[in-house]
């Protein structure tokens, strides 16, 4: 005879790390895409921040060498091999003069985001707080919520205002916060800073005891004239936190998972021991990939980013045209764009998301997946060429003037 302990579901709870997620936003409009192309839709994806432009020739054939080779077969190095962490030191005096030592104030990440979060996971744990602009980049809020620590949102600025509220916050939060997560050029907003704004940033850090953690992943990508500031090039940077990097954008190397963190060398020692103890490095192969990358690839950074300044002036003219309110961005590869009330038809921006993958066979990104004060804001990612960014213009114009959407011939 089966007990009603018998016909009780049996269920696994997860961790209270996992509960304190929120749902995924972007799941429904993955699971559209995927459903809408099942159906033969040719969706234009301009959704993700992932690079369709191949990596450089010259990497790709150093790659295939590499990779022939059985001594890199084995286990490598998890904070980087030598000349890898040697390599992105020369980059930072060649480029934003800061000098750094590769050995101690030098480690290479798998991307970014994995060392981003695991550094989190060394700098923050239960009743710790980070501050963090709104809107952000997701894992910016949710690399500190799988720590364990609590986020603290101010409205996102880049000015002495934005700076003001971060100390005000800082006055007026017990215990005072850990850390400061910052992110110029900026995702989703695209929001850049100039010289000077991190010296205050740094005064701010010394005064209030935090550390700052800045994203700088579109350092490289950036348009007209101007260059984006490193955050380690400030005075006292190195004292009170780090930067990560990454050879995703600049290099087209997205899923090659090559990114690094540089600076404090404390904060760097820390992850290094999370790392220790989590992986055993990036495959050798492609490290040395990203040796080759940057001591021979800077020119081909400059041709990159010529295309995403076409492709931006191709996005930023349809979308003006279309009275969305949109300025084009100095860096980044997104465009960050406010949809007029009267084409959202009252909804939010999720699910008019969705309506344009639906009606319009476009994906873009709702600004309410990041965070409150994205809302009635679209990031467009600047991932497809110029036909394919027109033909995208044209399906959400059509949608908007509540038209059939023609089918175009794909040109990639």
């Amino acid at each position: 005879m089966q007990s009603n302990d018998d016909n009780m579901e049996y269920r696994i709870e997860p961790a209270t790390r996992i509960t304190r997620l929120p749902p995924y936003l972007f799941g429904r409009l993955n699971a559209l895409k995927l459903a809408k192309r099942q159906q033969g839709a040719d969706i234009i994806d301009l959704g993700m921040g992932n690079p369709s432009d191949p990596a450089p020739d010259i990497v790709i054939e150093k790659l295939c060498e590499a990779a022939r080779d059985p001594r890199n077969h084995r286990y490598s190095a998890s904070k980087g091999v030598k000349n890898l962490r040697i390599e992105i030191a020369k980059k930072y005096a060649r480029k934003w003069n800061v000098d750094l030592d590769w050995e101690s104030e030098v480690l290479a990440c798998i991307g970014s985001k994995e060392g981003f979060s695991h550094l989190c996971l060394a700098m923050l744990g239960p009743g710790d707080t980070a501050v963090v602009p709104d809107p952000a980049f997701p894992i910016h809020c949710y690399g500190v919520v799988l720590a364990g620590g609590n986020v603290i949102t101010v409205p996102l600025g880049n000015d002495q205002k934005f700076l003001d509220t971060v100390a005000m916050v800082c006055e007026h939060l017990f215990p005072k916060p850990k850390l400061l997560i910052l992110n110029y050029p900026h995702n989703p907003t695209a929001m850049t800073v100039d010289e000077g704004f991190f010296d205050t940033v740094v005064d701010l850090a010394k005064r209030f005891k935090f550390t700052v953690i800045h994203d700088f992943a579109y350092g490289e990508t950036c348009f007209d004239g101007y260059k984006p500031p490193s955050f380690l090039s400030a005075k006292g940077a190195k004292e009170v936190g780090v930067e990560f990097t990454t050879m995703s954008k600049p290099y087209n190397m997205a899923g090659f998972r090559v990114g690094f963190v540089a600076g404090n060398r404390q904060m760097i020692d820390y992850l290094a021991t999370i790392k220790g103890y989590y992986d055993y490095g990036i495959f050798q192969a492609i490290q040395i990939a990203g040796i080759i990358a940057m001591r021979h690839c800077d020119d081909l950074i400059l041709a990159q980013n010529e295309k995403y300044r076409i492709r931006r002036d191709v996005v930023c003219e349809g979308l003006q045209r279309l009275g969305w309110q949109v300025e084009k961005p100095r860096a980044s590869m997104f465009v960050w764009a406010r949809v007029p009330q009267e084409h959202l038809r009252g909804k939010g921006t999720i699910d008019y998301a969705m309506d344009l993958m639906e009606h319009a066979e476009v994906a873009i990104s709702p600004g309410a997946a990041f965070g409150e004060n994205g809302e009635g804001y679209m990031r467009i990612a600047l991932v497809e060429n110029e036909q394919r960014l027109r033909q995208a213009i044209r399906n959400i114009s059509r949608f908007v003037n509540e038209k059939p959407i023609r089918k175009a011939k794909s040109v990639r």
